[in-house]
């Protein structure tokens, strides 16, 4: 330890080993999926905070740290972005510049056990804020959420019914807290223990007395995932030949991933007959998604369409939220110079207005969201509340077939099954496709990055209200105030010590004949 302490003394040293540290949560994430690993995986960069020299140093190695975590969870963008990514990882890490003051403040000189306690609660909320901050769509969206790492657990889906995925994110901060203080202050272990024991116990009771999704009927849903092929035609006769062959499934909904169709099905009637024609066939509406120029609108869109027997019904989707240097690149005027060294964007995408619910034959109600969207739970809870049976999420990782990106995407569907009690369907052009039900637990098998194959499946329908649902994200509105409420008291504080600080002592002046002495007479 010791030799370690010693190893920490050079500042760049103590930059990459924040830096290091930070990225170690990412393998709490697909494809590697320890998610046990989440548990203690920001204890390295807390003890290292804590021990910070100064104030201003814990907020360099909280920016380093967030600067791996960030460039560890968005490194399969490399190939796109180039250099880059690394302006983003470092701008996004900025993020938790502040967090890492915060817990050299409330870590770094424990002297009772109340504060242990403050800061099991503020830490958390300090995270959240960090979340909250880059969840917004500018700024790459709520991808690589802790939270996200624990979307195969049961008893963390049940408590993402109960909190969202926020809850999921404070409370693994607060276990990470917790253990890093077990390790490092002895005298404060008794408090640290008592922290453990009533995430356990808060874990226990969302598991015994939240509402379970209780399940009132079954609807069977079909997906295409094509695999790489070039060529928008090339594409579309792929997805039409494994359309085909679904014929007599008694299906409800036929669902092909996202840019599927690379053209404005209106400017072609013939493939638009073709996908009727499918329809017919296998007795279920397609819904596809159209990236291509609109003939009645100017630029670029990419829509979830509906194609019924009679060829298209109206039913259509734009895309609201858009991938950041993906589909746009924001500031174009400041930042379109990477376009030169990526496959940034060329011309932006327009945006859609709003959500849209669509109906299906029987009463059956979806609600489509296209790629990115599926990050943000927001969209879902809003959908859900108009009444939706059936999430339905078209995507498409052609460009990062080879990383661990597309499972983590794959993964992000459960938590919103689980967060809104509704099935989830995840449909890819090039995988992972996967199906999760109103509880959150997987429905049949991942089709994988390799796969080029129509698979059905038998999802279970639920309508029942969840907690987070009905609340919303009350476990940011908590931290926000637990923030809020933290900094009021350490100004008051602040300002008593300021005040009740005694005058400074001024010697008597000393007088000769009547006039002030001067210095050394």
């Amino acid at each position: 330890m010791k030799t370690l302490g010693h190893w920490l003394t050079s500042p760049w040293r103590r930059s990459a080993a924040a830096a290091m540290a930070g990225a170690l949560p990412v393998l709490a994430f697909p494809a590697p999926s320890l998610w046990w690993w989440a548990y203690a995986a920001l204890v390295p960069w807390l003890l290292l905070l804590r021990t910070a020299p100064t104030g201003k140093r814990a907020v360099y190695e909280g920016w380093c740290g967030g600067f791996g975590f960030m460039l560890a969870m968005h490194h399969w963008l490399l190939p796109s972005l180039n250099v880059f990514t690394i302006v983003l990882a470092a701008l996004l890490g900025a993020l938790w510049a502040p967090w890492g003051w915060l817990v050299r403040r409330l870590l770094g000189a424990i002297r009772s056990r109340s504060q242990v306690a403050v800061a099991l609660l503020v830490l958390p909320s300090g995270w959240l804020a960090a979340e909250l901050v880059r969840s917004w769509q500018g700024l790459g969206g709520p991808w690589g959420m802790l939270g996200s790492t624990q979307w195969q657990v049961e008893p963390a889906l049940r408590l993402a019914s109960v909190g969202g995925v926020w809850l999921l994110s404070y409370l693994l901060v607060a276990v990470n807290v917790a253990v890093a203080v077990l390790l490092a202050v002895r005298r404060a272990r008794v408090p640290a223990v008592a922290g453990l024991v009533v995430t356990a116990t808060a874990t226990s009771a969302a598991w015994t007395f939240s509402p379970r999704p209780a399940v009132d009927g079954q609807i069977r849903i079909a997906v295409v995932q094509p695999g790489v092929v070039v060529g928008a035609d090339s594409r579309f006769a792929r997805e039409e030949q494994l359309t085909r062959r679904l014929a007599g499934e008694d299906l409800d909904l036929i669902v092909w991933g996202e840019s599927s169709v690379g053209f404005d099905l209106r400017d072609r009637p013939g493939p638009a007959r073709r996908l009727a024609a499918l329809s017919r066939a296998t007795g279920a509406d397609i819904l596809v998604n159209v990236d291509a120029r609109r003939s009645d609108k100017p630029g670029i869109y990419k829509s979830s369409v509906l194609v019924g027997p009679d060829g298209l019904t109206g039913e259509r989707y734009d895309k609201m939220r858009l991938v950041p240097f993906g589909e746009y690149i924001p500031a174009r005027s400041l930042l379109g110079w990477a376009t030169s060294v990526g496959k940034a964007a060329g011309e932006d995408r327009r945006r859609g207005s709003q959500p849209v619910v669509m109906n299906l034959g029987d009463g059956l109600r979806v609600g489509p969201l296209v790629c990115f969207e599926t990050a943000f739970p927001d969209m879902t809870r809003h959908l859900t509340r108009e009444g939706v049976d059936v999430l339905i999420g078209q995507s498409s990782t052609s460009t990062f077939q080879h990383s661990w990106a597309p499972g983590q995407h794959a993964s992000l569907a459960a938590l919103r099954a689980a967060e809104t009690g509704r099935p989830m369907v995840h449909a890819t052009l090039t995988g992972v496709s996967a199906v999760y039900g109103p509880d959150g637990q997987r429905v049949g098998s991942w089709l994988g990055t390799d796969a080029s194959a129509a698979q059905v499946y038998e999802l279970p329908l639920s309508h029942g209200t969840t907690p987070y649902v009905r609340h919303g994200d009350w476990t940011v509105h908590a931290a926000m105030l637990v923030l809020a409420l933290w900094a009021a008291g350490a100004g008051a504080r602040t300002l008593r010590l300021r005040r009740s600080a005694p005058e400074p002592r001024v010697p008597p002046v000393r007088t000769v004949h009547g006039s002030p002495a001067r210095p050394g007479r």
